[in-house]
């Protein structure tokens, strides 16, 4: 329980620094317009087709006893391409963008904490572009595969509720590690070590990450989170 509530202090800790710094500051708006403009842009485009979508799943019945749930299901499927949309906006924002801005975020925080960065990185800028970019698929795809799974077996089970709110926080605890992998990945940690440190760290992940699933609030955390897991990282990983 210690690291869970670490968690939840070190992302509240990560907000505070970044709205002091004025580069953080700046860095962490220019990731929070890059994501939701590339959401909302991934969203208008599946929503332009969603008609067709509908149709090809289910024409509209003309039986009256039968429409009722035919307007239940494109509900169903218009919040289904949303949630897509959003998740694809967000996988997209991260390969082509964020994932630079990120990193940079998480050197500037080590370098005002410690003094220093430390990278084993002596590649050149481009070369070290699809090192962090290979770094970013596997911690980004596959976790938004998981819980898109969990939360679509919940909705075609019976245990719905409980799915649904463990895909809840499986999706917070991945978002966590996005962020705490940041100072080892810079630093070519193998990516068996990375996701031995996630499973060592559990408690810590799931309180950083469980903010991130308060609506409104989230979007403000998600935009400054590399700061405070830098902090957890070079104040609580590195003195080990």
């Amino acid at each position: 329980m210690k690291g869970f509530f670490q968690g939840i202090a070190y992302n509240i800790r990560g907000v505070k620094m970044g709205l002091g710094s004025t580069r953080l500051l700046l860095l962490g708006l220019l990731r929070f317009l890059i994501m939701a403009v590339i959401a909302v842009a991934a969203a208008t485009i599946i929503l332009m087709k969603y008609q067709e979508i509908l149709a090809l799943l289910w024409q509209r019945p003309e039986s009256m006893w039968v429409v009722w749930l035919w307007h239940l299901v494109s509900w169903v499927v218009a919040l289904v391409l949303v949630a897509l949309s959003a998740v694809m906006g967000f996988v997209l924002a991260q390969l082509l963008f964020s994932i630079v801005i990120m990193d940079i975020m998480s050197q500037i925080t080590e370098r005002l904490s410690s003094g220093k960065v430390r990278t084993a990185n002596t590649l050149p800028w481009f070369t070290y572009f699809f090192h962090l970019l290979r770094q970013e698929i596997p911690r980004a795809i596959l976790p938004v595969t998981i819980s898109l799974l969990l939360l679509i077996l919940g909705w075609f089970t019976p245990a719905g509720p409980v799915l649904t709110i463990v895909a809840s926080l499986a999706a917070g605890l991945f978002l966590a590690w996005d962020n705490t992998d940041l100072v080892p990945a810079r630093r070519m940690v193998p990516f068996g070590q990375r996701f031995a440190f996630l499973r060592s760290h559990l408690g810590f992940h799931l309180g950083f990450g469980i903010l991130f699933l308060v609506p409104g609030l989230n979007l403000v955390l998600l935009a400054f989170a590399p700061v405070g897991a830098t902090l957890y990282y070079i104040e609580r990983i590195d003195p080990q």
